[in-house]
This record gives structure tokens, sequence and C-alpha cells, in this order.
């Protein structure tokens, strides 16, 4: 029976769920996973979990913070003036935002807080700061 290896493109299902047992994502219903071990597609402790594993072959792993999307940043959150965003514009607060910088820098953040005069925009990943446990199976090697 093979085994996932370096250089292998494998195909995953998981379910990823938070410490609360949130369900943040999931392949049950969608296509798999696919990716090609040591090609840095996915986290680093994902490729490690998979490698080894033969097709079929289940495992749950959990990923900390600072291998996954990193800490939550203060840095990332910002305050602008309101006057940025057209007047007719409604802001409500989770809403996603494309913003580009000088240079041709291009971030999704999100609203966090907003008054008469200012606009919080956090540009921190939404999964920033939380441990990830993944459900992981492998369906197939190539």
């Amino acid at each position: 029976m093979a085994h996932a290896q370096q250089g292998n493109t494998v195909s995953v299902h998981y379910i990823g769920t938070l410490d609360n047992g949130r369900i943040f994502h999931s392949t049950t219903d969608e296509e798999p996973l696919v990716f090609t071990i040591g090609q840095n597609q996915v986290f680093p402790a994902l490729e490690r979990a998979v490698t080894g594993m033969a097709v079929g072959e289940t495992v749950n792993i959990v990923i900390p913070a600072d291998e996954a999307y990193g800490p939550r940043l203060k840095e990332n959150i910002i305050r602008v003036e309101r006057t940025y965003f057209p007047a007719e514009k409604e802001i409500t607060i989770g809403q996603k935002l494309s913003i580009s910088f000088t240079g041709g820098g291009e971030r999704v953040v999100q609203i966090v807080g907003f008054s008469e005069t200012e606009v919080t925009l956090d540009g921190n990943h939404p999964l920033a700061g939380l441990d990830l446990t993944f459900a992981l199976r492998l369906d197939g090697i190539e």
C-alpha cells in the first residue's frame, strides 16, 4: 500500500474546528483539498500530518495558532476617518472591504467598529490567534 510522501499530490477531506467545537470549514460537501507535499501550498503542520498516511487513513491534528494564521496583531487594527468612505455608503460591523496601499499592496479588512467620525478596520485573518483542529482523511495519492 502506498503512503504519501514528499512530491506527491494528495487529495484530503477534512473538517476544521475551533476549541469551542465550531466548524470553521469543511470539505465534506465539496471537492477535496488537493495539494502537493513540499510545495508550501498548505500549513507545514498539515503537510507533516499527511506525510506517511495511506489512502483511507484518518487522523486528527491540532495546529497551534502560531503555526496556522499567527497571533492577532494590534498593529493590524487601524482607525481611519469616516470621510474616507462615500457619504452614502452604509457601514456595518462585520463588513469586509478590500483596501489598496500605496505601492500596489492590497488587503481584505473587516469593519469592527465605527462612529460618526471614524471607522475601525481589522486586517487580521479571522482565524488569527486561534488553534485549529483538523479531522483529516487521505482520499488519494498521485
